[in-house]
């Protein structure tokens, strides 16, 4: 009687193994950005090439950190994406900003600026509508909140100071960073927002709260307020 025949393993499989090994042996460097997709894709999609649906999803939203950040609408309705996918990129996401939190708060933040200037990159850059965060500061400048004040459309946000010092004085805050983003974009402050950050600064000034800065970001960069000069 003939031994029956060994069943040949997908083509897949060897790539996927040689993937691991170089992203042990030399990190996340080790890999391009479709590559590291890749491998936390085969994780969530283990009998099927992958290999395809993560150059897909590269093309479409740019880079890696496109895909992480993209709507979550907009993933469910991509093609060879599954809900444990889906699911998948969103906790990597969520993950990923947790981290950058942790490493921020309770830190005294003008030793960590470039941390923070991460955080706030990585958490609203990628965000079609605009939203208004605000970091809020204890006395050793350490930062005790970050809330998301209000979020408008995709080139404006409301913003009402009064609001933004009763929560300062609800938290015993003494300074404060504003934060907001430019979906197109552009970071360049407009005279809308620096007319803005004056008013904030002005509400302020009764209760001895100080505006450190006023950092606005996007997907082609960060702008300061404090390094251009404007406060």
């Amino acid at each position: 009687m003939s031994e029956p025949a060994k069943k040949e393993e997908p083509h897949y499989h060897g790539h996927r193994d040689r993937l691991r090994e170089r992203f042990l042996q030399g990190g996340a460097d080790a890999l391009p950005d479709y590559e590291l997709l890749e491998l936390i894709l085969f994780m969530a999609i283990p009998r099927r090439d992958v290999k395809p649906l993560a150059k897909e999803l590269i093309t479409k939203f740019g880079n890696l950190a496109g895909v992480l950040n993209a709507p979550l609408a907009e993933l469910e309705k991509f093609e060879g994406l599954s809900e444990n996918s889906v699911t998948a990129l969103k906790a990597i996401q969520a993950a990923a900003f947790r981290m950058l939190k942790q490493d921020v708060m309770k830190k005294p933040i003008l030793n960590s600026w470039a941390r923070l200037m991460d955080y706030c990159a990585a958490t609203m850059a990628h965000e079609t509508k605009e939203h208004f965060r605000i970091l809020f500061l204890n006395k050793k400048n350490e930062l005790i909140a970050d809330e998301i004040q209000q979020s408008g459309t995709v080139d404006h946000t409301p913003v009402y100071p009064r609001e933004i010092m009763k929560r300062a004085l609800e938290l015993g805050a003494t300074a404060l960073i504003l934060c907001h983003n430019h979906p197109s974009g552009d970071p360049t402050p407009s005279r809308t927002d620096i007319d803005m950050t004056q008013t904030i600064k002005a509400a302020g000034e009764p209760f001895h709260i100080i505006i450190h800065d006023h950092i606005i970001v996007s997907k082609h960069g960060t702008a300061s307020f404090r390094n251009l000069g404007l406060m």
